[in-house]
């Protein structure tokens, strides 16, 4: 499954790219991420412990799994991967963010990989492209917010 998302934001790129280079924050702004905490480096990469959910009408789903940040380029691109460290094999996980420069603001453009099939058919991506938007509308208020 893969999802993209877009926003434009009146916003810098650094600005905007202070909102998405760090999982703990996106508890605040992306309601599939319910918790992120930072753990200890995994690999000399940055690492967080991190529980996703989702609900779908009366029942929710969640997920917890282990994330890198595997590419980070300061002020325009940002990747993070699953890495789990129990020696089984495990679908494969990605978020990756790319921020550019605009005449009055910036874009981001942001896309999920997920490749098994826990959270696949057409409600479960229904719900989270509806998240995705309610995401974005969030992050936009707090730029919004801490703009002023």
């Amino acid at each position: 499954m893969d999802i993209s998302a877009e926003l434009t934001a009146p916003c810098s790129t650094s600005e905007l790219f202070g909102w998405i280079d760090d999982l703990a924050s996106y508890a605040k702004w992306m309601g599939l991420v319910h918790r992120a905490e930072p753990i200890a480096d995994r690999g000399g990469l940055p690492a967080w412990d991190v529980e996703l959910r989702a609900r779908l009408g009366p029942f929710a789903r969640s997920k917890r799994l282990t994330m890198v940040r595997s590419i980070c380029n300061p002020g325009s691109e940002v990747v993070f991967e699953r890495s789990e460290s129990d020696g089984r094999s495990h679908s494969v996980w990605r978020l990756g963010a790319t921020v550019t420069p605009l005449d009055s603001g910036s874009h981001l453009t942001m896309r999920l990989h997920y490749g098994g099939g826990l959270w696949t058919g057409g409600l479960v991506e229904r719900a989270l492209a509806d998240e995705i938007n309610a995401s974005r509308d969030r992050l936009l208020s707090l730029i919004a917010a801490t703009t002023r």
